[in-house]
């Protein structure tokens, strides 16, 4: 099967810009995204954040481009399933007012989901939901009405807290930003860390990664395509977004994901 181009079938690639696509059609993301931008707080954890895993434990980035990547990714995969008749749980359980409010927690949750790094990479997951509640309590009053500050503060920190491997996401959201955390490979930018400058399967299969889409799928509503240049990549596909969608909830039965090596398919996944 020939490797189809990029951003074609309507699939869009995961990239940093991504998130502006969003944000510039929703006054209300705007407001939320310019606020996460240029809140010094904000900047200061996602900066530490680096400071601790790439200067000091030397590993792959962890800090505002991948929020942005993780944000962009998240918006464009709840969009394409919300299009289909997917309803997010917090607007099904009334915890929201409307779909951009639904966003809303995506946006937030996945520019936070990795300050907790800031800390420590060991159990950052819990750092990155402790260390949001003030600032989601700090600016959560300028964006939505004063009912539902603490319902959508708790929707997003679950989604925080629930991008861990091993925790199981009770809403659409919390598995949307687990995934599309996952969808940050591309150009050796795994979610698996790796060691900087050592050669092992890590970051092999990292550097092996081009490219990463999100779209409508065939058999499931949400298809993902990776692109690498060597089958070495596939241990990212398998370990990360494997991972991540087995535990994603209501998520993985509704994701497919093909892998690419140059210009043939080399493996489909889908998680009964």
């Amino acid at each position: 099967m020939p490797i189809p181009a990029p951003g074609g079938e309507d699939m869009a690639v995961v990239s940093p810009d991504l998130v502006l696509k969003h944000v510039e059609a929703s006054p209300l993301l705007a407001k939320a995204y310019r606020m996460l931008e240029e809140d010094f707080e904000v900047q200061e954890l996602l900066r530490m954040s680096n400071v601790m895993v790439v200067s000091r434990l030397r590993y792959n980035d962890h800090g505002v481009t991948h929020a942005r990547i993780v944000a962009g990714a998240g918006l464009e995969i709840l969009d394409v399933l919300y299009k289909q008749g997917i309803t997010p749980t917090s607007l099904r359980d009334r915890t929201v007012a409307s779909y951009d409010e639904a966003k809303l927690i995506v946006l937030l949750a996945s520019y936070l989901h990795d300050i907790g790094n800031s800390v420590h990479r060991v159990g950052h997951e819990r750092c990155s939901a402790i260390l949001a509640k003030p600032i989601l309590d700090r600016i959560l009053p300028k964006l939505v009405p004063r009912e539902r500050v603490i319902a959508v503060r708790q929707e997003v920190l679950h989604a925080i807290y629930a991008h861990d491997y091993d925790v199981e996401c009770l809403t659409i959201e919390a598995g949307v930003v687990k995934v599309a955390d996952g969808t940050d490979m591309a150009e050796g930018r795994a979610r698996i860390p790796y060691r900087l400058g050592k050669v092992d399967i890590h970051s092999v299969s990292a550097l092996s990664i081009r490219r990463v889409e999100v779209g409508v799928g065939e058999e499931r509503p949400l298809r993902i395509r990776v692109y690498m240049d060597e089958s070495a990549g596939i241990f990212q596909v398998e370990e990360v977004l494997g991972r991540k969608i087995r535990t994603s909830g209501e998520l993985k039965k509704l994701v497919e994901v093909e892998a690419y090596v140059k210009d043939k398919l080399i493996k489909c996944l889908a998680v009964a």
